[in-house]
């Protein structure tokens, strides 16, 4: 009999314990926070002030990374044929939001069906098969754009009061992921100095090799100035680009303030950090349960001029007083 207690007392106690302890598991698992993944065509390093503003956007909808959201990071380095995989290893996690950013927008996108992806893209998202319109984008997609083939007549205006009557050389990747996006800066780049009367020279360059060639293309041309299109390939030959143009004391107008900051001398383009912020607001959206459908592509209309006076200086490069005054930011 007292056996028979015992065990009774010792079921009793185990039932109790359970009682106890298996709400708190319970409760455990519902306040995990959610895991969202942020892929990029480009580094950590060169990112952080970038990822900085998507944070930003985050908690501008009420999440904080480490509080109540956990960030899985995947980076391609500039090494686009990485995508893929890093795309998969994600989609395999299962990810609550994915956002694709750097370069990395075309390639990833295709492999993630199910999952709500916010993208950040330098093109027409129609025209590259990411959404199916702007307004209503339908399906699993959204995200932010800047049309950046939009901006190259203002950039041919900049760079027309340092090449005077010379060649303009225009750097572009034929090769380019957003095969569309290409075309149309190539259209639209003709189409402005056409109306501003400058001579324009397509130089296509798809590697580091053809990148040294465009440059001596340009000196042989006695090119007076060039502009370079916004293409990942180009973010990931930065330094090269920045290093010929010095070489050849050709002033260079570049899509992304990143080229100016890292000593280029100028460059013309919609705020970056915007846009990171922007995808930021976007992926806190779709966690608080709204449907990406619903949510427009957001189009980024802050502009920012960029020049380096101490690349200037070093080139011996006088910067017009026209330039000089347009300019949001002059680094000394």
């Amino acid at each position: 009999m007292q056996f028979d207690q015992l065990k009774r007392r010792n079921f009793i106690a185990l039932l109790g314990g359970a009682a106890v302890t298996w709400p708190f598991a319970a409760q455990s698992q519902q306040s995990a926070p959610p895991v969202i993944g942020l892929l990029s065509g480009r580094s950590a390093v060169e990112s952080a002030y970038l990822i900085d503003a998507f944070r930003k956007g985050l908690s501008e909808t009420g999440y904080i990374e480490g509080q109540n959201v956990a960030i899985e990071y995947r980076w391609a380095d500039g090494k686009v044929d990485r995508v893929p995989a890093l795309a998969a290893d994600l989609v395999a996690r299962q990810m609550a939001v994915i956002s694709t950013v750097g370069g990395s927008v075309m390639e990833a996108v295709k492999l993630i069906s199910k999952i709500p992806v916010v993208f950040v893209f330098g093109g027409d998202p129609v025209q590259a098969g990411l959404v199916t319109s702007i307004n209503r984008p339908d399906g699993n997609v959204t995200g932010v754009t800047s049309f950046n083939y939009s901006l190259e007549p203002k950039r041919l205006e900049i760079i027309r009061e340092f090449a005077k009557d010379a060649v303009v050389g225009f750097v572009m990747n034929p090769k380019s992921s957003d095969r569309f996006g290409a075309e149309r800066q190539i259209q639209v780049v003709r189409e402005a100095a056409r109306t501003l009367g400058m001579r324009i020279e397509i130089l296509p360059a798809s590697s580091a090799q053809e990148i040294d060639l465009a440059f001596r293309t340009l000196e042989k041309l006695h090119a007076g100035a060039l502009l370079v299109s916004a293409d990942p390939l180009f973010n990931s030959r930065r330094e090269q680009l920045i290093t010929l143009a010095a070489h050849y004391a050709i002033p260079a107008l570049y899509h992304s303030r990143e080229f100016a900051v890292a000593g280029g001398l100028m460059s013309y383009g919609n705020s970056v950090v915007d846009q990171y912020r922007q995808a930021g607001v976007y992926v806190g959206r779709l966690l608080k349960g709204e449907k990406p459908a619903d949510l427009p592509v957001v189009s980024i209309d802050k502009f920012e001029f960029l020049i380096n006076l101490n690349t200037a200086k070093t080139m011996g490069l006088e910067i017009p007083a026209k330039a000089l005054t347009l300019a949001d930011e002059v680094i000394e």
